[in-house]
């Protein structure tokens, strides 16, 4: 859209122009990737090629990369009672941080009996002394920490976690799909057994995701049983060109990624200044790593839902935090678990930032911020949203 800031990129990111061009050369083909005829193997190879991409980027192994409709499918698939170590024992619960995706907080195929869940501290990081507490008071667990928090943008020390979590005879899942694309990782770095990722948050398109598992990781169990696509893990055809859309943005954006991450983080932090000219202005997490894109902040007392119409209609497009909960009128669970009451989590917003943001962007942000903090903060809701 002309003329407007976009500034929500942590909810989803414009398609990269090498991501259409992939997606529209898989448009053309006929056949089905799992024939095996020309036209069929010709499908296969453009999966396959974006299967080898995706997995290079976490340094992951291409067979163990299994295709899902998105995020959500992909944690859906991770969270599956009796996986283990190859000859380890299986894990029978779930243990997952306060502040995870909702996709994560169900509980994916466990029974509601076997959820336990992590607390974390003031600053959205993950309150280590309870998860030693925790796996030591049951059987084998399987625990998803998410390596960067979609609201805050608070990154974890899943590293750390994964070697708890293996000293307790767990497995560990990461839900690395706000993380995936603006801060390096590898899934043996992480210490992970299993980590999930989605087309949509590096420049794909929506409606492709995947799950990656560590070798040796055995007894995950199909959500979708049917035909013996995905080595049998995830029936039904491929999404052909989405796949190779996703294969090509990972691409894109692991060629890029150091150089955007410097420069993301100076404009988040040249924002971040800006914003904290309004007396009272609260940044969460910013005392601990987070995204380079990411802030989330509020000032007590404002109303998160008017300053996300006050902003759009200045040509601003932010967020209230996760897109997976818009339209819900409720206090951000992230930050009541980080231990804000209502008036402080009812109002958060979040700004991120994206590969094409600007400083002018940022610069025009700011302009829109001054002259809303008076309208907000003098509680003149009413007129605002009369020009809504």
């Amino acid at each position: 859209m002309p003329d407007r800031v976009y500034l929500d990129w942590n909810a989803t990111t414009p398609l990269r122009h090498e991501a259409r061009e992939a997606m529209a050369a898989a448009w053309d083909l006929n056949g089905n990737p799992s024939s095996v005829h020309a036209e069929g193997r010709h499908a296969r190879r453009l999966v396959e090629d974006a299967r080898a991409e995706i997995a290079r980027a976490v340094g992951g192994v291409p067979r163990n990369l299994v295709f899902t409709s998105g995020g959500t499918e992909a944690n859906a698939l991770a969270l599956t009672p009796g996986l283990r170590r190859e000859a380890g024992l299986p894990v029978e619960r779930l243990l997952a941080s306060a502040i995870e995706h909702a996709s994560v907080l169900v509980g994916g195929r466990f029974a509601t009996e076997a959820i336990g869940t992590i607390g974390v501290t003031s600053s959205g990081l993950l309150d280590l002394d309870r998860l030693r507490e925790l796996l030591q008071s049951g059987p084998p667990a399987l625990v998803s920490v998410m390596l960067a928090n979609n609201e805050t943008g608070a990154v974890q020390p899943v590293a750390e976690v994964g070697e708890i979590v293996h000293a307790a005879g767990g497995l560990l899942h990461v839900d690395a799909i706000q993380a995936f694309g603006k801060i390096p990782f590898y899934i043996n770095g992480l210490n992970a057994d299993l980590i999930s990722v989605s087309g949509h948050k590096i420049g794909g398109p929506k409606g492709a995701g995947a799950v990656v598992l560590a070798e040796g990781v055995r007894g995950l169990e199909p959500l979708l049983r049917g035909g013996g696509q995905e080595l049998g893990r995830r029936a039904g055809t491929e999404n052909v060109a989405g796949i190779a859309g996703f294969g090509a943005a990972v691409r894109a954006a692991m060629d890029s990624l150091e150089n955007d991450a410097i420069r993301l983080e100076n404009l988040r932090n040249r924002l971040e200044k800006g914003l904290r000219h309004t007396s009272g202005v609260i940044v969460f997490s910013d005392d601990v790593p987070r995204l380079p894109n990411t802030t989330l902040f509020t000032i007590p007392g404002m109303r998160a839902e008017t300053a996300v119409i006050g902003f759009d209609l200045e040509g601003i497009a932010v967020s209230s935090g996760s897109a997976c909960s818009s339209g819900k009128v409720q206090p951000s669970h992230v930050l009541k678990a980080m231990g804000f009451g209502p008036e402080i989590a009812q109002g958060a917003v979040r700004l991120s930032l994206g590969c094409s943001t600007s400083s002018a962007d940022i610069d025009r942000c700011l302009e829109a911020w001054r002259k809303l903090a008076g309208t907000l903060l003098k509680g003149s809701d009413e007129t605002l949203l009369e020009r809504f």
